[in-house]
């Protein structure tokens, strides 16, 4: 059976709350799902989460859950009749000191009082995704931003608004997000996503308070600001995780400079050792349509070429018409795509000085299985580090992860070409482990006679950091330590 080596992940949302639908995505092959802190309120996230954890036990397919917060956006307020339309060329106001209630076609109010001291004439905002265009005139003494309509239409209430270049200061935790990271703890999530950060102070700050509640997940950097591009390397190395969360990345770099950003952050992402998603929009068309776009299908392919762990969807799962469609149409892009011999190989640290033996074993593994009639690496861990330097490396190899620690197993679901498997370590015979572990393989169909395997492990300790060992062993044959 082909296995899917790219992860998906799917937000959760009214569409998934129906009946059987989650576990119509379980069935559809959902490595993670998302649930967006910016909609609903904490107890649906937490009823979410208490159903993807069920359904993990039920059946025995581990599910991870990221969890989003809102972070800063920024934003209009109201208008008095919902929404209005701006002609090009009209003059038209966003002020701080309207009441919230009562926007027209000539002003708005807005919720970010700073933006007044942030922008000067010839800045240009950019309202709804882009869709409306302002070039600020002037700001009076009133901190009232009179702009003109560069790009019209349609604008309703709430929309958010970007500078074009970025510079914006709001910080990237919220009190909104401070009081859900308390509920986050809670769900005891395996990734929390912060949105909008600047530097990787603002990832130390959300860690800080996470582990405040008890929460240690994978601290997931979103990548929306101009400024962030700017500061890459820092983000990335702060980050478990990172997103390219293209929407409002795109609003601010301008959409031309997207393609080129996003296969940057991927290429640097994995040098450094991190994983990556990649986010918005990839098969949009699906909140309606049973079938993608050729568009959809090509830019899910050219993420997974890009050698990206995991692609996810938003509003096409959490409130689409054909969730379980979309995760399987998603998944056969991602197998047909995984089968181009040009992203099996790698020369990632080649020519590196590896600081830790755990990490020279993974390198080492990786290397022997892309060159050798391997079927699959069996990796022994604790803390999901050996799988995760592994899945650094381009291949076909399957990379089957068996630890015996939740939180490890939940962080490794989003790993490209790694698959987490419960394993309690009760025995210290390496020649008896060596052999159950086989037989879970031959259990799940992916082990049969003859199978050479690669498993690398410890001294069978527990210890964290111990992977030192390395061996090549055959399906049916008598196994020795």
């Amino acid at each position: 059976m082909s296995l899917r080596r790219t992860k998906i992940l799917a937000t959760l949302g009214p569409a998934t709350d129906k009946p059987g639908v989650l576990e119509s995505l379980f069935k559809a092959g959902v490595d993670v799902v998302r649930l967006n802190f910016s909609h609903g309120v904490a107890q649906d996230h937490i009823d979410r989460a208490n159903a993807v954890r069920a359904l993990t036990e039920k059946t025995g397919r581990r599910v991870g859950i990221l969890a989003d917060l809102q972070g800063p956006k920024i934003r209009i307020a109201r208008f008095i009749e919902g929404k209005v339309w701006l002609d090009i060329g009209q003059d038209f106001s966003l002020d701080i000191n309207l009441n919230i209630h009562n926007g027209d076609n000539t002003q708005v109010g807005i919720t970010y009082e700073p933006l007044a001291r942030e922008v000067k004439p010839g800045s240009r905002l950019l309202l709804d995704d882009g869709r409306i265009v302002l070039d600020v005139v002037n700001v009076d003494k009133n901190l009232r931003v009179n702009c003109t309509v560069i790009v019209g239409g349609h604008l309703s209430n709430n929309k958010g608004i970007n500078l074009l270049g970025g510079g914006l200061s709001a910080a990237a935790l919220t009190e909104k997000d401070k009081e859900d990271i308390k509920h986050i703890g809670i769900i005891d999530a395996d990734f929390v996503a912060i949105s909008f950060p600047r530097t990787g102070d603002d990832l130390h700050e959300a860690r800080r308070l996470l582990k405040a509640e008890g929460c240690y997940a994978g601290i997931v950097s979103k990548i929306e600001r101009a400024e962030a591009m700017e500061a890459m390397d820092e983000i990335i190395l702060a980050s478990d995780v990172v997103m390219v969360a293209r929407g409002d990345l795109g609003v601010e770099i301008g959409d031309a400079n997207l393609p080129a950003a996003q296969k940057k952050l991927i290429q640097r992402s994995r040098a450094l050792n991190r994983a990556v998603i990649t986010a918005t929009q990839m098969m949009e068309s699906m909140i309606e349509s049973p079938i993608p776009t050729r568009a959809e299908v090509f830019d899910v392919a050219n993420a997974v070429l890009d050698g990206t762990d995991a692609i996810m969807l938003s509003a096409e799962t959490a409130s689409g018409k054909y969730p379980a469609q979309t995760v399987e149409a998603m998944s056969r892009v991602c197998l047909e795509t995984e089968k181009q011999p040009t992203i099996r190989k790698s020369g990632h640290r080649i020519e590196c000085q590896f600081e830790h033996v755990d990490e020279a074993i993974a390198m080492s593994a990786m290397y022997m299985a892309n060159h050798s009639e391997i079927e699959g690496i069996v990796s022994l861990t604790e803390s999901g580090s050996t799988p995760l330097w592994m899945s650094r490396i381009s291949s076909a190899i399957p990379i089957y992860a068996f630890s015996g620690r939740e939180k490890t197993l939940g962080r490794m679901t989003i790993y490209r070409g790694v698959f987490p498997v419960f394993y309690t370590l009760e025995k210290q015979d390496h020649a008896q482990v060596n052999r159950e572990i086989l037989d879970e393989l031959k259990k799940f169909g992916q082990a049969k006679q003859g199978d050479k395997f690669i498993i690398t492990k410890g001294d069978l300790t527990g210890q964290v950091g111990g992977t030192n060992a390395l061996k090549v062993v055959t399906v049916g044959e008598g196994l020795t330590p």
